[in-house]
């Protein structure tokens, strides 16, 4: 991170950095509804860190780095966990999520929480599609930085927003389907939805545990690898097995060497999908280059077509919506100050 160089040579400190965001945030958070609270507790963590590093203890390439974490991921500090919702409003959350542990532990700054389709886009869907992807009801209609006009997408539309309009660092978003790649495709920043098991789930207000997991979001591939290796908290089927400490050793030129990588080709024929995104001819020959320089660089391009990707829509649908109404009333369980207990609870509240 440059970022981090810059307070290397002492030309910023993780103060600087907090009072800068905070400041951005005044400015643009207005229109940009990114941002539902800041951290209040941002700055004295901030001299804390810059104390470390004059004794000469710096934690690694994340410390005093600011970030926003998206509102569906439990974090203390005196600040709420809502995914976006009145409902969960005053209640507060036992402990850090695991993964906000890890990276506070790595000298990451929480600067606040970011906006988000409410309940992480998992309500009617008459209320949601297409226009609502990025609203809730704590942090209003979230917009898109680089036109106000067009679609921010969801869920972590505040995530993506800030990131992209350097109202942070990087921030940390989650995804049941869809909901990191959206916002950053939108947003022009790199975002990743990680192999599931590789980030714990505990902390994050569920929609499915079959699906949920956090990710990254930054303006640079680096400092999603960066962020990914401190992240990582592996459970089920993921733990035990060897990971990598640091991912930034996979953007070594010769990486994709051998690597085998999938063309979906019902992607890549836009008629299947009729005009507009996906599927249109100008997003289709993006995607083509983008093959075309992977497989210049070693990696083989494997041809493929995982099927009618509508023809099981329906039965993810119905798989999500049993399996949140189960582990949305198993997470308020861990929730005190606040008498809401089941999705019934949740229901009669709206």
């Amino acid at each position: 991170m440059q970022l981090q160089a810059a307070m290397t040579v002492g030309q910023l400190s993780a103060r600087d950095l907090v009072q800068g965001y905070l400041n951005r945030i005044q400015q643009l958070n207005p229109t940009l509804h990114a941002v539902i609270e800041t951290n209040p507790n941002a700055t004295a963590i901030a001299v804390g860190l810059d104390n470390e590093r004059k004794r000469g203890y710096v934690r690694g390439p994340l410390h005093g780095i600011p970030l926003l974490i998206k509102d569906n991921i439990a974090t203390l500090d005196n600040m709420q966990t809502t995914a976006g919702s009145l409902a969960l409003y005053g209640s507060n959350v036992p402990a850090d999520a695991p993964l906000i542990q890890k990276l506070r532990a790595a000298g990451v700054i929480s600067l606040g929480k970011s906006n988000l389709g409410e309940w992480a886009n998992f309500r009617g869907f008459d209320n949601v599609y297409p226009l609502a992807v990025g609203w809730s009801a704590r942090g209003g209609d979230t917009k898109n930085a680089y036109d106000l006009s067009y679609t921010s997408w969801g869920s972590s539309s505040g995530s993506g927003a800030a990131a992209a309009a350097s109202l942070c660092a990087a921030a940390v978003g989650t995804e049941t389907d869809g909901s990191i790649t959206g916002p950053s495709a939108v947003e022009n920043i790199f975002g990743l939805k990680p192999t599931l098991g590789l980030i714990s789930q505990d902390g994050i207000v569920p929609v499915s545990h079959q699906q949920d997991t956090a990710g990254p979001m930054a303006r640079s591939v680096t400092d999603v690898a960066i962020l990914l290796g401190i992240m990582q908290t592996p459970f089920g089927a993921v733990a035990g097995q060897p990971l990598p400490s640091d991912y930034t050793r996979f953007l070594q030129r010769g990486s994709l060497q051998g690597k085998r990588i999938g063309r979906d080709v019902r992607y890549f024929d836009y008629s299947y999908y009729g005009s507009g995104i996906p599927g249109d001819e100008e997003t289709v020959a993006f995607a083509e280059n983008a093959l075309a320089v992977m497989e210049s660089l070693g990696a083989t391009i494997v041809p493929t077509d995982t099927g009618d990707v509508f023809a099981y829509a329906g039965d993810e649908s119905t798989a999500l919506m049993f399996e949140f109404k189960t582990q949305i009333a198993q997470y308020l369980q861990t929730l005190s100050h606040t008498n809401l207990r089941t999705l019934a609870d949740l229901i009669a509240f709206d």
